[in-house]
């Protein structure tokens, strides 16, 4: 890869497309932005350099913008602020790649209509992934398209991790825990052993906690056991998701409150989490703001739900060396953060409080106390470096 060379990453969710541009050998960003408020109310664009100064604003007010359209405005805007730059890839975020896809793949319309097959297993997430996929194939077909698989990480578990006491028939047909935000973990792993060595060959729990949320147990930089399982609705309670359900549940929603499949399925994803306990948000800032007892319920239920996890989690790993944070909340939350640390304090964690506290931009950082038994870690989320990572090393191997 040339200095003049670069790849752009394409995050897409339900009602939003993220992207970044990473330049040269080093892979250094230099542009990132997003576009907001997908198919509802007026959407809205922003891009930045790579100091944080704004280059780039739009909004939509004659009608709802959709994935092709958004997508069709960033290759657009793009090609007039590559200076000088030759994209040498695309690369994407896919939430699943089922059984048949453990490591990134050149993608194709072929492969892309395979993927479409795996829908049932990501409802909310996948078709949002292809779409842009599809819209770049229609609009730059030279380009090289890469997808990263956020189950992939997961994929080495062991056996009993990843099946429910399901009959051989069932399980066979891909029923099982995939587990997911895996490219998040994945650069947690390669991260931590450059601020620390010792934890090269650590036990470490991981949390990824944002509008979805999720922890994943790693012995030495690999996955064993991770909170999300079937889908990404599985583990701890998240912004709009309820996490772990007893499936008795579904069963009494639908049989005696009548409720249909799609209903059901609108209350699990996005109708319960923080938003549905405490009736007023799913954004953490605006819960931890809030005299509201009901604000405070639901946080109390994330840490509580976070703790257990924590402990069924060091248990699969045979005992604990460190305790990382990342995501959204993970990475912003000095409360949330305290309070997870104290219920931990049995497995020997012990929080700096004043590292703990420090504002401003922060990169990789520890915040535990020096006698700390357990090493506890702030790692900013950066899964699209390593989406970048991916597709440069395929696109070099090619």
């Amino acid at each position: 890869m040339q200095a003049n060379d670069c790849i752009i990453v394409i995050n897409a969710g339900s009602s939003s497309i993220k992207f970044s541009m990473f330049s040269g050998p080093s892979l250094a960003l230099t542009l990132r932005g997003k576009i907001e408020n997908l198919y509802s109310g007026v959407a809205r664009f922003v891009a930045q350099d790579a100091q944080g100064g704004t280059v780039g604003e739009r909004q939509w007010r004659d009608g709802p913008l959709d994935h092709e359209g958004g997508m069709r405005f960033l290759v657009d805007f793009a090609q007039t602020h590559l200076d000088g730059h030759r994209v040498v890839a695309v690369g994407h975020r896919i939430v699943h790649g089922g059984v048949a896809y453990s490591g990134p793949q050149r993608l194709d319309a072929a492969l892309v209509d395979a993927l479409e097959k795996l829908v049932p297993l990501a409802p909310l997430h996948l078709p949002h992934n292809l779409a842009p996929v599809r819209s770049v194939l229609a609009m730059a077909p030279h380009v090289p398209q890469i997808g990263c698989f956020d189950t992939a990480f997961h994929v080495g578990q062991p056996r009993e991790a990843q099946e429910f006491a399901l009959p051989a028939r069932i399980t066979e047909l891909g029923v099982r825990r995939y587990g997911f935000h895996g490219l998040s973990y994945e650069y947690i792993a390669s991260v931590l052993p450059r601020a620390d060595a010792g934890l090269a060959h650590a036990r470490v729990v991981a949390a990824h906690l944002g509008n979805g949320a999720s922890m994943c147990a790693m012995d030495a930089g690999r996955s064993v056991a991770s909170t999300m399982g079937f889908t990404a609705v599985d583990g701890l309670p998240m912004g709009t998701r309820c996490g772990a359900l007893d499936p008795g549940v579904v069963l009494y929603l639908m049989q005696q409150l009548g409720m249909d499949v799609a209903a059901v399925q609108r209350l699990m994803y996005q109708e319960s989490g923080l938003l549905g306990v405490s009736g007023i948000s799913s954004d953490m800032r605006t819960l931890e703001q809030s005299a509201d007892p009901r604000a405070r319920a639901a946080i109390d239920l994330m840490v509580y739900r976070i703790g257990r996890e924590l402990g069924s989690l060091a248990a699969a790993l045979g005992g604990l060396d460190a305790l990382v944070f990342s995501g959204g909340i993970g990475e912003n939350s000095v409360s949330l953060r305290a309070q997870v640390c104290r219920d931990a304090a049995w497995l020997g964690v012990q929080l700096d409080d004043a590292a703990n506290a420090a504002t401003g931009p922060r990169g990789v950082t520890r915040i535990s106390a020096a006698g700390s038994k357990v090493a506890v870690w702030v790692v900013p989320a950066n899964e699209e470096l390593m989406i970048a990572r991916h597709a440069l090393e395929l696109v070099e191997a090619s």
